[in-house]
């Protein structure tokens, strides 16, 4: 156990100095680098990154750096605008963030896009993905802060919608009932078990039930184990917590940047952060069973060390979490 929680303090402060000191360090040296490499290269430091890194979250990361440590008066209002603008923004306002941002830099740092024809396009897919994720961010939170009600019919159906999907040959008894607890509640009412998470804990657990409907019961299987079984609804909500940190934190960047390019999307949609969630989920049961845990006792040991393993998968810049439920890296 100590051994775990001395994993995840230095993995946490070692992602702490290589995100934030390190940039602190290299914004002494910066404007250097940028006059020497300009002069060098004859190229603006967001050309150089759209050039040279690789699509995807190297590429994103780099040009999200480099925009929030500029100086110009335009690009500071450009971005406190697209992020005024991001969280509400419907696709199609979202898409129109790109060409926005390519005039007010193209204008800024002077690049003629007759002479730099795929520099609008670079920059613009990533201008997409890096306001795509902040959108999600706030689409999520939305989620998260609707508390579950009893007496909303629609939060009601999902409900039902849950047992039906993971116990199609169990009728409910009734709406209050200790079969709550046959898929892992804890309770006779589940709606005190979304308290923590609100709506989103639910919608991670009936999407993972609807779209992945085998893997889901195969989860709940597992779960139901006399000796090493433990709350499949609860552990759920525990993930549906843990992957909305993993955005919060903006640790979840490396999947979404990577996901995006791959899949060559315009930008990451909440349907994406619930196929996430899924890949959690399945990962989980998998890493808890693979733990040989003595009981649920163990859980928070084994979660510790399951959540230490995403943080380090997600540091590096090549990850992506597929939906085949395989850690691949792009």
């Amino acid at each position: 156990m100590l051994d775990i929680r001395f994993a995840r303090t230095f993995l946490y402060r070692k992602m702490f100095i290589l995100d934030k000191i390190l940039p602190f360090i290299f914004s002494y040296i910066r404007p250097f680098i940028k006059w020497f490499l300009h002069a060098f290269t004859r190229l603006s430091e967001l050309q150089r990154i759209c050039y040279g890194a690789k699509a995807g979250t190297p590429r994103c990361r780099q040009i999200e750096r480099s925009l929030m440590q500029s100086n110009q008066p335009e690009i500071k209002t450009m971005l406190r605008e697209l992020d005024e603008a991001a969280p509400y923004a419907s696709d199609r306002e979202l898409l129109y963030f790109a060409p926005r941002a390519v005039k007010v830099v193209s204008h800024v740092k002077r690049i003629k896009s007759n002479v730099h024809p795929d520099f609008g396009r670079l920059f613009g897919n990533c201008v997409t993905t890096i306001w795509g994720y902040k959108r999600l961010m706030h689409q999520v939170e939305q989620l998260r802060a609707e508390p579950y009600d009893s007496e909303n019919p629609e939060h009601e159906q999902k409900l039902m919608r849950l047992w039906q999907l993971l116990m199609p040959e169990t009728p409910l008894t009734g709406r209050i009932s200790k079969q709550w607890q046959d898929i892992g509640f804890q309770g006779d009412d589940p709606k005190t078990d979304f308290r923590g998470m609100g709506m989103l804990g639910l919608e991670n657990l009936l999407y993972f039930a609807s779209a992945y409907n085998d893997a889901a019961k195969h989860v709940l299987l597992h779960s139901m184990h006399p000796t090493v079984g433990y709350t499949y609804a609860i552990v759920g909500i525990n993930l549906t917590a843990l992957a909305f940190n993993l955005l919060r934190t903006g640790a979840a960047k490396t999947h979404f940047y990577n996901q995006v390019a791959l899949h060559k999307q315009n930008f990451s949609t909440l349907e994406d952060f619930h196929k996430l969630y899924c890949y959690l989920f399945f990962e989980f049961d998998r890493f808890w069973m693979d733990s040989s845990p003595r009981n649920i006792m163990d859980f928070r040991e084994v979660y510790q060390a399951f959540e230490i393993t995403k943080l380090e998968a997600l540091h590096n810049d090549n990850t992506i979490f597929k939906t085949n439920l395989v850690v691949e890296s792009v």
